[in-house]
């Protein structure tokens, strides 16, 4: 409960700071809430007045000694829950859907992810009937474990309803293929060359 306190606090606070990830580790005496975030400036503030601030706002809320560390990311763009995020508040902003997804997945494509996959569900257009739409650019294979794929789930609550946003990001492989196909290609070599014993 304790977490779920502390996340849903950093995420209310800092809604447009694109927190992706908010990992909590413990101590005998102490909480340290880690921050993965695509805007540091804007939780670190001026000559960190404002990471001062919730440190404070977090000791009042869990009662024990809090220390804050945040990490920036690099590729904001390959990580698949700040795309969600982005296309929700887009579209609680009454932009076209079909425009935002768009705009969104050539965005990832122009940061050199290997692909995107976006799926929008509710009362797209504020139609009478929920429905589904997808679109997809480049790889998304979901059946391998060779490919590093994020996936995030972000909820757009408008007037209309709520429209849920998923997004899968091929950020590439885990391990580099050549050395992989390399030990394969040995392997594979190997029941070739040996000899059954007994036949010539």
């Amino acid at each position: 409960m304790e977490d779920f306190k502390i996340r849903q606090f950093v995420k209310k606070r800092y809604e447009f700071a694109a927190i992706a990830k908010v990992r909590i580790d413990r101590t005998r005496d102490q909480v340290v809430v880690h921050l993965e975030t695509a805007r540091p400036g804007i939780i670190i503030g001026r000559k960190g007045q404002e990471v001062d601030r919730l440190k404070a706002d977090l000791e009042d809320l869990t009662g024990r000694r809090t220390d804050v560390k945040i990490v920036e990311i690099a590729q904001p763009l390959h990580c698949a829950i700040l795309v969600a995020e982005d296309i929700a508040q887009q579209l609680v902003r009454r932009g076209s859907f079909r425009r935002v997804v768009k705009r969104a997945i050539d965005q990832v494509m122009d940061s050199r992810a290997e692909g995107v996959k976006v799926e929008l569900s509710g009362r797209l257009g504020g139609a009478e009937m929920s429905r589904a739409e997808k679109a997809s650019k480049g790889s998304i294979p979901l059946s391998t474990l060779q490919k590093n794929i994020d996936y995030g789930l972000a909820e757009a609550k408008t007037t209309m309803g709520v429209i849920g946003v998923k997004v899968w990001v091929n950020r590439g492989d885990y391990i580099n293929s050549e050395t992989d196909n390399g030990v394969d290609a040995q392997a594979s070599e190997a029941p070739k060359r040996a000899k059954r014993p007994g036949k010539r």
